[in-house]
């Protein structure tokens, strides 16, 4: 038998926790709103499992910083068998928010007719390339419905976090610059691999400047895709003092072919770090560009110190 302070085994009952008055509590938690449309993160590339598995982490990031987010993964190159084409997945997310308003209205349930964007496409793209990004665009038009399209990740602080944790991994740099911790084969000079041609390599270069002030050495951008990029810039590097170089790529991962970093690398003379993957940053910076299309905007991701 309970009474009315609690079980009568004397167990103790959790209770909710007051909310916290004045301006230091804490924030209600942001919710999805109701009929919200869907994000689909617009994968580039050659699909294959691992680009799934790398997708599937990202959206799942996504959908925990925002929970109720209908969240898909459309493939730019799929086959639409074990690979979803962008184009079919939006096709899918109209017919399910019309099959969604029609049992509504079947049901008795007053609710307003379907409006605006049936999905909000966010391309995997750490900086921009024109030619995936006028790819995907097409195959938003081609799919003929209601979607907005936003900008690629970066350039955005987190990057460089996440490029910062990548470098630390492969022992490539200190991963605590305040503990003074030595790595004997930290980089003194970094080569930030982009692909986008000149455009995407301005982009590397404003991330490459929140990098080199987290490392305190020289970072500059190159172009994966442009011939001589990559070792002109180790040249340059190695011509202002830099005597162990190292490759970060600027990239998510599936928007290139791994054998063309590895033969960079190797033109480099230097070793390579990771691509970004599935980064955290990843997951929360898509997750902002939809929030931001849609105008409820959550506080912004911050960086965080790397240990």
């Amino acid at each position: 038998m309970s009474s009315p302070t609690g079980p009568a085994s004397g167990l103790p009952v959790r209770m909710p926790r007051p909310r916290q008055p004045g301006r230091h509590r804490r924030p209600e938690p942001l919710v999805a709103p109701e009929g919200a449309p869907a994000l689909v993160l617009a994968v580039p590339g050659a699909p294959s499992p691992a680009t799934r598995g790398l997708a599937e982490e990202v959206v799942s990031i996504a959908r925990s910083e925002l929970p109720g987010l209908h969240a898909r993964i459309g493939y730019v190159d799929g086959d639409d068998a074990e690979f979803p084409t962008l184009r079919s997945v939006l096709a899918h997310a109209a017919e399910e928010r019309s099959a969604r308003y029609e049992q509504a209205v079947a049901a008795g349930v007053e609710v307003s007719e379907p409006d605006g964007p049936v999905a909000v496409v966010v391309p995997l793209l750490a900086g921009p390339d024109s030619a995936l990004v006028r790819q995907i665009r097409q195959s938003v038009m081609d799919s003929r419905v209601a979607a907005d399209l936003t900008d690629v990740l970066g350039p955005h602080p987190l990057l460089a976090e996440a490029l910062h944790v990548r470098l630390s991994e492969a022992g490539l740099a200190r991963a605590d610059r305040a503990r003074l911790f030595t790595v004997a084969t930290a980089a003194d000079g970094i080569i930030l691999a982009s692909v986008g041609g000149e455009e995407a390599v301005q982009a590397a270069g404003i991330t490459g400047m929140l990098l080199a002030a987290r490392l305190a050495v020289p970072v500059m951008a190159a172009a994966l895709d442009q011939e001589g990029s990559i070792s002109s810039v180790a040249e340059q590097l190695r011509s202002a003092g830099s005597r162990q170089l190292a490759l970060a790529p600027y990239l998510v991962g599936p928007e290139i072919d791994p054998g063309l970093l590895a033969a960079a690398a190797e033109e480099a003379g230097c070793a390579t770090a990771e691509a970004l993957g599935a980064y955290p940053a990843i997951g929360k910076l898509a997750l902002a560009k939809y929030t931001t299309a849609l105008g409820i905007v959550p506080q912004q991701p911050q960086g965080t110190p790397v240990r």
